[in-house]
């Protein structure tokens, strides 16, 4: 079961981050993945958003998730070196 305590702690460390760019594994569903690199642009108390830029179109795109996405691990966050 899920705790109020655990969603707060991944809360504390998304926004500690803010800013920084990360590398996004998100399970779609049906043995579906999308991985994809963006930059944590604003937090929420219930979301957080990350701003992913789109080469071959030149525009960014918003991506939204929850922290009990990260708790459920239907999304995996990595911090990139860059």
């Amino acid at each position: 079961m899920m705790k109020q305590t655990d969603v707060n702690r991944v809360r504390r460390s998304v926004v500690k981050h803010v800013g920084s760019k990360v590398k996004i594994r998100a399970n779609k569903g049906r043995h579906k993945v999308d991985i994809t690199e963006g930059v944590i642009s604003e937090t929420y108390p219930s979301i957080f958003l990350i701003e992913v830029h789109d080469d071959l179109e030149d525009t960014f795109k918003t991506m939204t998730f929850s922290y009990t996405d990260i708790l459920t691990k239907d999304v995996r966050l990595t911090l990139c070196n860059n």
